[in-house]
């Protein structure tokens, strides 16, 4: 399985693009996540949204969705075909309702459906969407009554969508046989609705050595050499896992 950040930037980064991430696994290609700079950063890898197979969406702040109705809008009138849309069940609604609803209704389009292949997911089941490619949504704290949520691939790779620090949880992944942990940083404490680094540095050694820093800020740069055994993910970058 390989991954791309086509962006590993913060909802406020300016050098960065938005943390999109393409996976590819036998010829499949997932997107996890569909950010207000998807469409571009996308552009700049080089393909186009047909090319992709699906997209998985961990919960609907910007930064992960804002993409969505250009995808859609794409599809549908270049393309004509409606996208897969791989997303929780509790979820569904809310996207349409709260997010896509005023941008792509139009005449009898008026229902999610209309522009997307929805597959709702649940919490907790592992779903092979691929040869070689299986995922499971694990729900993670994020914004105070708001559902986010994390991805456990071949129940080895942890993504991390947004989620605030928890040492317990990415312990406990790492002694289940996880190898490789993508989390999102907020470089800056408080981390408050990210896990900070400060926070990801109290990591025993061997998590941090499985784990890889993204969604960061701008100033990434000055943090180089200073985040323990963890790594930094670089955008447009591709790595196996």
């Amino acid at each position: 399985m390989q991954i791309t950040m086509l962006g590993t930037g913060s909802a406020f980064a300016k050098r960065y693009n938005n943390n999109n991430a393409l996976i590819e696994a036998n010829g499949y290609r997932l997107l996890v996540d569909c950010g207000i700079t998807l469409p571009k950063a996308l552009h700049d890898a080089g393909m186009d949204f047909p090319q992709l197979d699906a997209v998985l969406i961990s919960h609907i702040h910007g930064d992960h969705v804002g993409g969505l109705e250009e995808y859609a809008f794409q599809m549908m009138f270049k393309h004509q075909r409606k996208p897969v849309l791989y997303i929780a069940d509790v979820l569904v609604e809310p996207l349409w309702q709260h997010t896509l609803r005023g941008g792509l209704t139009q005449g009898e389009l008026n229902d999610i459906s209309d522009f997307f292949d929805v597959r709702p997911l649940q919490a907790g089941v592992a779903y092979e969407l691929a040869e070689g490619l299986a995922v499971e949504l694990m729900q993670t704290e994020h914004i105070e009554g708001k559902a986010s949520f994390s991805f456990l691939f071949n129940k080895r790779f942890f993504y991390s969508a947004d989620m605030r620090f928890d040492g317990k949880l990415l312990q406990d992944l790492v002694e289940s046989g996880v190898e490789t942990i993508y989390h999102d940083c907020q470089l800056e404490a408080p981390g408050v609705v990210h896990a900070s680094l400060e926070e990801l540095l109290t990591l025993p050694e061997p998590v941090q050595e499985k784990t890889w820093l993204m969604h960061y800020g701008d100033a990434m740069e000055q943090y180089e050499g200073k985040t323990g055994r963890m790594r930094i993910v670089r955008q447009q970058t591709a790595y196996q896992v």
